[in-house]
């Protein structure tokens, strides 16, 4: 039979106990994107290689009047090759794995996107009008 303070002891031992166990946290993948219609534009993230697991991508439209978004495909290769619609200057969507997006970023405004990667090799890019061709767009590689 256990007295009081054994019980108590063991209680504060299993509640230390979860307190120490590892918590694993999301990366955070900072993507910073800038740029004005008819001039250059980018797509910057603070990290090309991350660790598998839970990711969050903080996304900064730092362009004084234009509009951006973000968008996150899988990749079957880092050398795979993009669908691009040269018609409509946006890369075809449909054929690539989106993992998400943050979309309809207005100028200065910020978004944040939650994924859990898998290793492999992914693409971020901004898919408004001509963006992409215009260089809104970075690869990301996941061990």
């Amino acid at each position: 039979m256990f007295s009081a303070n054994r019980m108590a002891a063991s209680a504060l031992m299993v509640g230390l106990g979860v307190l120490a166990s590892p918590v694993f946290a999301a990366t955070v993948i900072n993507v910073v994107e800038d740029g004005e219609g008819g001039g250059a534009m980018s797509l910057k993230l603070d990290q090309q290689t991350v660790a598998a697991g839970p990711a969050v991508f903080k996304v900064k439209n730092d362009a004084a009047t234009e509009e951006h978004e973000m968008i996150l495909v899988r990749l079957t290769n880092a050398d795979e090759a993009i669908p691009l619609n040269k018609a409509r200057h946006r890369v075809d969507e449909k054929k690539l794995r989106s993992l998400g997006e943050v979309s309809d970023l207005k100028p200065g405004a910020s978004g944040e996107m939650k994924a859990t990667l898998k290793a492999g090799n992914y693409l971020v890019f901004c898919n408004i009008k001509g963006h992409y061709e215009a260089g809104m767009q970075a690869q990301l590689k996941v061990q």
